[in-house]
């Protein structure tokens, strides 16, 4: 430890070369005693020099610790005189020195840096001038009661150090003193030592320590606040031990022990899994160590309270009689025959085999077609909960498989959720516009679902927040889209795809009969005697208020009818309201004009092809003109790749078949082609308005007129055979809402007639081509 001597120096001659003593992060001051630690080897060898002879040293500090061998810029200028008292050679060869420093001395320069440093020195004394003796006494004696006030505010000074300082009248020392009992970084401390007037020094040292008294103020006030703290949390403690004790007496238990208790035996009661149950216990016990009240004991509390809220292993019981689900089907929806048949064809396996895998089922088709009011219909079929989630603009991961518990407000994903809202762990579970999920930085959620909708793994389904494995394999699994191809393959895979097309307009005559005109008279609080709607009145809205492949738009129009006649009967109307052709304009202003209609007239170079959208089937008008030019060929209206190689494998088969178009073979040489598709703001792909290009071509380049009357859908190759094609159920609907009387498709796809309906094929007359040198004498006007 640190010390001074209390007794005056013996006077002694300062040598005019001395060893150095370069010291690390320590600044000795004149009168201290220090015991020194000395392991580098010039060092060594400088202090067996210094004992051989006077044993003086010089001590000076380095600038920077890190340097191993200083030299002369890397050390202060002014350092302290120090006399060697006592040495101790250790085992690793390394000196244990006690010094006593004893006067300043400055550096002049340096004679030698080998084998140790040795440095040419002047004597520094200290004096004072008589005139500065006030100032200097008031100094001394502000030091003296800063050093008590240190004290009170808890700084460590020994007593002998506070004697000792009380007893110095001597400016210069008592600086010293005090400068070396406060914590000064190297650099004040060196500041101090380099202060040669004592006078100076003393104002020096007393700036220090007046900004060391409101360091230990403000320590004091955070030791206090903090102190304040740790009682109050003490205090808590104490009073809970008491509550707890008091309640122990009177037959009461804790109540957060109390809860945790409940929820086990709740748990328990629902016959969790083995593994689950393990980590409950767990879970429980760590709660138990936790001081109440807690952050992380509330984190814990509401994971128990999720899973004793589960239903593990409640299910309900399945409606197993064919009959009565398939009239349930009946009541709910029209038609949809297909979709019918494979609920009850479940519940048959069902009935026969009570341990099968739920299947996955996925619902294609435009909007408006009872998609989602299906899964509610299955559900009341088979008398189980229903449960939706929409899953449309979706991009999170986490919003399926949940949130870790180390994130603030973590949840369980949506499908342990949904599971929860059921109350059953076998619930008919639809999914949303799955087609509609998307994917970013946070991951792809159709990935999260491959698990949930794979039979063969969403038995030990994980949620990142319960941690735990969950049986889903009892679930009903029900999705939605409008198309399947933005779908991720590997989910799609995993998806039994049924498709529900869009309705015919008789159709939705008897849907609007049986379903929509009875439910919008109830909801818009009629009575079925105050309104009549007669069967001409709702094929009127269909042909000329609508135009869509499902009925959503049918039941608004209806609804807007309703609510007319609710208001004049709420005006004081009487009598039953009678809705005709001639007054339906009243309720629903003027008939909507569409854009898809027919042309007015046949036209050259205009073919109707038909296509099918998320929204449903449409047509498209393939326009052709020919103009001077190189033989290029032009093709615009936002057409995808796959249209655009079929205009370029049209344009190959005209040419090759040039003659027998009575095509001159100069034409393509001297004239450019551009083909058009109207409404370039709409993207248009497919290969199956293939025989509508190839049509619009030749009547381009013949001048021969395409029957407007005359629909085209089918895939052409460059050998002039014509391929099958899709959603021929909806390019049906489509041609029949416009008027069209022909459709020319694909003999392959003959087989698909059977899924549209007989009323329907009344109306259209289906030509069925292999070639498509057979379609020109049915499109063009003769």
């Amino acid at each position: 430890m640190e010390e001074f001597i209390d007794r005056a120096e013996e006077k002694f001659k300062l040598p005019e070369k001395s060893p150095v003593l370069p010291l690390r992060e320590l600044v000795v001051f004149p009168h201290m005693i220090v015991p020194l630690f000395i392991s580098r080897i010039p060092s060594i060898k400088a202090i067996n020099h210094c004992l051989a002879g006077d044993r003086l040293i010089f001590l000076l500090t380095q600038k920077s610790p890190d340097m191993e061998k200083p030299k002369a810029k890397a050390l202060y200028k002014v350092g302290t005189i120090a006399q060697i008292l006592k040495t101790l050679t250790l085992p690793d060869g390394s000196l244990r020195i006690l010094i006593h420093a004893m006067n300043r001395a400055r550096v002049t320069g340096f004679s030698k840096f080998t084998p140790y440093i040795e440095a040419r020195l002047q004597s520094i004394d200290d004096g004072i001038d008589g005139r500065d003796i006030v100032e200097l006494e008031a100094l001394i004696r502000n030091i003296k009661h800063s050093l008590e006030t240190c004290i009170r505010l808890g700084k460590t000074i020994s007593p002998e150090i506070m004697a000792f300082a009380n007893s110095l009248e001597e400016p210069g020392r008592l600086a010293d003193l005090v400068a070396s009992t406060l914590e000064l970084k190297i650099p004040e401390a060196q500041d101090v030592l380099n202060v040669v007037d004592p006078l100076k020094r003393l104002q020096k040292v007393n700036s220090l320590l007046s900004t060391e008294i409101q360091v230990l103020t403000v320590q004091q006030r955070i030791h206090v606040q903090a102190k304040g703290e740790i009682d109050k949390i003490q205090q808590e403690f104490i009073l809970r031990q008491q509550l707890k004790a008091i309640q122990e007496e009177l037959g009461e238990g804790d109540p957060t022990l109390d809860d945790i208790q409940h929820v086990l035996k709740k748990i328990k009661r629902k016959k969790v899994p083995e593994e689950c149950w393990k980590e409950v216990e767990r879970q429980a016990k760590r709660i138990e160590r936790m001081q109440p009240g807690s952050a992380e004991a509330v984190v814990v509390q509401n994971y128990l309270d999720w899973i004793a809220d589960l239903p593990w292993s409640k299910m309900t019981r399945d409606n197993l009689d064919i009959r009565k689900a398939a009239r349930v089907l009946d009541e709910d929806h029209f038609n949809l025959e297909k979709v019918k048949e494979r609920i009850l064809e479940y519940l048959s396996v069902r009935k026969l085999n009570k341990k099968m895998k739920g299947p996955i089922l996925c619902f294609v088709g435009p909007p408006g077609v009872g998609k989602t009011s299906l899964g509610k219909s299955i559900a009341r079929a088979l008398g189980r909960k229903f449960v939706r989630i929409s899953l449309g603009g979706i991009r999170d991961e986490a919003e399926i498989r949940g949130h870790r518990r180390t994130y603030v407000g973590a949840l369980p994903g949506k499908i342990i959720q949904g599971i929860n809202q059921a109350g059953t762990s076998n619930p008919v579970f639809m999914m949303d516009e799955v087609d509609k999920i998307g994917s970013d930085f946070r991951g792809d959620p159709s990935a999260a679902l491959l698990e949930v909708l794979d039979p063969e793994q969403n038995h030990a389904f994980r949620d990142n927040y319960l941690a735990l494995p969950y049986d889903l394999s009892q679930v009903l699994f029900i999705t939605t889209a409008n198309l399947l191809d933005t779908i991720l393959p590997a989910f799609r895979d995993r998806l039994e795809t049924i498709e529900l097309t869009g309705y015919a307009e008789e159709e939705k005559l008897e849907i609007a009969k049986k379903f929509l005109l009875p439910k919008q008279i109830r909801e818009q609080g009629l009575r079925r005697n105050q309104i009549s709607v007669s069967d001409a009145i709702v094929k009127k809205i269909i042909t000329e208020y609508t135009q869509e492949a499902g009925v959503r738009n049918l039941e608004r129009e209806i609804a807007a009818v309703c609510r007319k006649t609710a208001k004049k009967i709420a005006e004081g109307a009487k009598g039953k309201a009678m809705i005709t052709v001639t007054n339906l304009d009243r309720y629903l202003g003027a008939p909507k004009v569409f854009k898809e209609q027919k042309m007015k007239k046949d036209s050259t170079g205009v073919a109707t092809g038909l296509a099918v959208t998320e929204f449903g089937g449409g047509i498209l008008f393939i326009e052709t003109t020919t103009m001077k030019g190189q033989g290029r060929l032009s093709l615009t209206g936002q057409l995808g790749e796959v249209m655009k190689e079929s205009a370029q494998a049209a344009m190959s088969y005209i040419r090759t078949k040039a003659s027998s178009f009575k095509i001159r073979p100069t034409f393509f040489d001297k004239n450019d082609i551009h083909i058009h598709v109207p409404e370039g703001g709409t993207p248009k792909d497919g290969p199956s308005a293939g025989i509508a290009i190839v049509a619009s071509m030749v009547s381009a380049c013949t001048g021969k007129k395409v029957s407007r009357d005359v629909a085209l859908t089918g895939e052409i190759t460059l050998t002039g055979n014509i391929l099958p094609v899709g959603g021929l159920k909806e390019k049906v609907l489509a041609a029949r809402r416009v008027g069209i009387s022909k459709v020319i498709m694909p003999a392959v796809n003959k087989k698909d007639l059977n899924n549209i309906p007989a009323k329907l094929r009344k109306h259209i007359r289906f030509i069925m081509v292999e070639t498509i040198d057979e379609i020109f004498d049915i499109a063009f006007k003769r």
